[in-house]
């Protein structure tokens, strides 16, 4: 009997592991529709757009979960310090500033390598984390079907070094950023770790605003409803909920799973696209939809097999 509570137990974190990653995902991929339509409504640039959403996210987060204001130590707080520059600050001012230097296509395929670089990562830094051949064709899967549904609306591929270093290097933050998250986890809370994330993210994003050529009001952005609503949506959902659903996710699933799930991002966003914008999709997009459920599966059931084999 305890072993079958086991069993359910052990099942029921995991369905819920994939459920949080899901939704944490499907939140971010929608965030980049809303995050074009409060740059363009409000006139704001990427940095002003990062820092008003973060803003908003941290002092609601800082009202729910404010007891505790410090880590354990020097050390965990500069880690802390870390994952904001990670995850926040140089991850989405390069992922916004390489828009401006190359194509979106190649953002969006170079952004998409993280679940790849946390696999190459792990297997340098982490003993503990095995990965296995499935998990690796798995992920190789889903990257081809990721591009796909990048070049959905155009096989066209320019080289600009500038924009796609940087969109490889926020592509290679978010992955530093998970491999973190996974030895915070251990200690401290979800909340306590995403509102970090924030504080550290907005301070060390401040400095790069003394680059920006104008400032926004941004009350004068905010007058505008569609403006308003869509920051709303920013920071409560692909923020607050997004980043702690996701400390979560790592968790319970390992930095690598976790972040295999960051394929579904231009899935979502492509969707979301079409039927806020207006974007086609074609066949080939489709034919990505399915091949990255098809590696995701495929990793997940061959790391299953080799498990029972042993």
């Amino acid at each position: 009997m305890d072993s079958y509570k086991e069993f359910f137990r052990n099942t029921g974190s995991a369905v819920m592991g994939h459920i949080g990653a899901m939704a944490a995902v499907a939140m971010w991929g929608l965030s980049f529709v809303s995050t074009k339509v409060i740059m363009e409504e409000g006139h704001l640039s990427p940095t002003e757009a990062y820092i008003y959403r973060f803003i908003i996210a941290y002092l609601i987060i800082l009202f729910i979960a404010h007891k505790r204001l410090f880590c354990d130590n020097w050390r965990d707080e500069g880690l802390m310090a870390l994952v904001g520059i990670c995850a926040g600050s140089i991850y989405f001012i390069a992922e916004n500033t390489a828009l401006q230097y190359t194509l979106t296509a190649n953002v969006s395929l170079l952004t998409s390598t993280s679940p790849l670089i946390t696999v190459l990562l792990v297997a340098l830094i982490y003993r503990n984390e095995k990965l296995g051949a499935g998990l690796i064709t798995g992920s190789c899967v889903a990257f081809v079907g990721v591009a796909c549904v990048i070049f959905n609306s155009s096989t066209s591929v320019q080289i600009n070094p500038l924009g796609d270093l940087l969109a490889i290097g926020a592509s290679f933050s978010w992955a530093v950023y998970s491999l973190i998250l996974k030895r915070l986890n251990v200690t401290y809370d979800a909340m306590f770790i995403t509102r970090k994330t924030f504080f550290y993210g907005i301070v060390t994003a401040i400095p790069f605003m003394l680059f920006e050529p104008t400032l926004i009001n941004p009350f004068h952005a905010l007058a505008n409803p569609l403006v308003l609503g869509n920051l709303l949506f920013l920071a409560l959902g692909a923020s607050i909920c997004g980043y702690y659903l996701w400390a979560l996710t790592v968790k319970k699933m390992g930095a690598v799973k976790a972040n295999n799930y960051m394929y579904f991002q231009p899935v979502v966003t492509l969707i979301a696209g079409a039927l806020a914008l207006g974007e086609h999709i074609s066949m080939l997009g489709y034919a990505g939809f399915a091949l990255i459920l098809f590696g995701l599966w495929l990793g997940d059931y061959l790391q299953r097999r080799l498990a029972m084999r042993k």
